[in-house]
């Protein structure tokens, strides 16, 4: 079989976090459970209703343009797109075409064509029987369209990006992107051909999970390569995804931008970005990549805990709360993001609470006593569990645990020739090199004290009078 090369593209919707829709006052609530509810005149299309441009919709496009490194235009339009369906009560789509406001940029290391601004349509819900239900409480609301270049090469890469996207766009609080609740969508361009030549473009519609995203992607470039290979030819469509099938289905013939008809829209006025002054010098928050970043360098963790705390803000916040007491110092971070990404979010994954009641400052003089040596491994992880339900001072959990580790040696010491006046035979195993006996008499001290014991001074004792 001949080697095919897949190119792909993606087309990502977003529904933006705004208070109102994109072009009236009705409630951009994604929660919403009864239907045709945050509806009015505007957004339902009556005769003679204007639309007005919602301003934070378009500082939320220019947040992401700026974070993405793109180009934010100076001037940019709204423009109609035609097309006719239930779920479009004007019978256009209010969107942009030829002036968007952000072109280029770089997201997760593939290039970017453009990012604009439109409204989103009315969902529908298509019932046993012939016929189907609409609900215009989504129509309306602002919609980022985000599209890249066709540079993405396999399934696996597509994933990573959506999942950067949605993560980027969470971070700069533009918009959940949920994408069980349908408030980022993604749309995958495939073709595929040999080495030298050019495919034919296949759309994907409405992928609504990451693991969707690859699964369709996976089985298209499959059934493309296969086609060509049996001399078929690619027919330029859109296709729908079946995830109990596991495969692409055929929809309709791919639409052109001429098919749309679009035109500047005449009742919203142009707008030069550079004269509002909202749109000036505006903040952004750290950026994924910069603090994955500054979490290496400055702390020294490990990739999979600096991934941990960068998608999960709650975690993260922890972490950077723990670390504001314990100072800047890669040992202790090391420490307690051990304790974090294990013991604590296995309590958390347990109780289903999320972080409860632990409080940052608590969880640092835990780890202070587990570096100190004044708590065992096994007390820190005792004491967590405790503090996680109840709260409270560690050291004095500790104390009403019995948890404490004994570190004087004239105490110990009587421990250590107890054990080895009981076990002889293998003090004189030890004394004739066996190295892992050595083990067993710290475990002996352990199981004596009940754990309570510091390890290192039982070895440092053992040792001593097993000369």
């Amino acid at each position: 079989m001949a080697e095919y090369i897949p190119t792909i593209g993606l087309e990502v919707h977003a529904e933006l976090k705004t208070r109102t829709k994109m072009f009236c006052d009705s409630k951009n609530d994604p929660d919403e459970t009864c239907p045709n509810v945050n509806v009015c005149p505007v957004c339902m299309a009556h005769p003679g209703t204007l639309p007005v441009i919602n301003k934070e919709a378009v500082k939320h496009i220019v947040k992401i343009g700026k974070a993405v490194g793109g180009a934010v235009a100076d001037f940019t339009e709204f423009d109609r797109k035609n097309y006719f369906y239930p779920d479009i009560p004007k019978g256009y789509q209010i969107s942009q075409y030829e002036h968007p406001i952000v072109l280029g940029g770089t997201l997760d290391g593939v290039a970017l064509t453009r990012v604009h601004l439109e409204e989103d349509t009315a969902s529908s819900s298509h019932e046993t029987g012939d016929y189907s239900l609409v609900d215009f409480n989504r129509a309306g609301v602002p919609l980022m369209e985000l599209v890249t270049e066709p540079v993405i090469k396999s399934a696996k890469q597509a994933g990573h990006f959506a999942r950067e996207l949605q993560l980027l766009l969470r971070t700069l609080g533009v918009s959940e992107a949920n994408m069980e609740k349908g408030e980022m969508r993604v749309e995958a361009n495939v073709s595929v051909a040999q080495e030298g030549a050019r495919g034919t473009k296949v759309e994907i519609k409405n992928l609504n999970s990451f693991k969707s995203v690859e699964r369709a992607i996976e089985y298209e470039i499959a059934r493309q390569s296969a086609a060509l290979e049996k001399g078929e030819r690619i027919v330029q469509e859109t296709r729908g995804w079946d995830e109990n099938a596991g495969k692409t289905f055929s929809q309709r013939l791919k639409e052109t931008s001429q098919d749309y008809r679009y035109f500047p829209d005449p009742d919203l006025p142009k707008l030069w970005l550079s004269k509002i002054s909202d749109f000036q010098n505006m903040a952004l928050p750290e950026l994924p990549w910069q603090k994955r970043e500054r979490y290496a360098k400055v702390y020294g963790i490990k990739s999979e805990d600096i991934e941990a705390y960068v998608t999960d803000e709650a975690l993260g916040g922890f972490f950077e709360g723990v670390m504001a007491v314990l100072g800047e110092d890669r040992a202790f971070a090391v420490l307690a993001s051990n304790y974090i990404t294990s013991d604590l979010v296995g309590l958390m994954k347990t109780s289903g609470t999320g972080l409860g009641i632990l409080k940052p400052e608590s969880f640092a003089l835990l780890m202070r006593m587990a570096r100190d040596g004044a708590v065992s491994s096994r007390g820190a992880k005792d004491i967590l569990a405790v503090l996680f339900v109840s709260g409270g001072d560690p050291k004095q959990v500790a104390e009403e645990k019995g948890l404490l580790q004994q570190s004087d040696e004239g105490a110990l010491k009587a421990v250590v020739q107890k054990i080895i006046s009981e076990h002889q035979k293998v003090a004189d195993e030890y004394k004739n090199g066996k190295e892992s006996a050595l083990q067993f008499f710290i475990g002996q001290g352990m199981k004596e004290t009940k754990g309570s014991a510091n390890p290192a001074v039982l070895k440092k004792i053992f040792i001593e009078l097993l000369k």
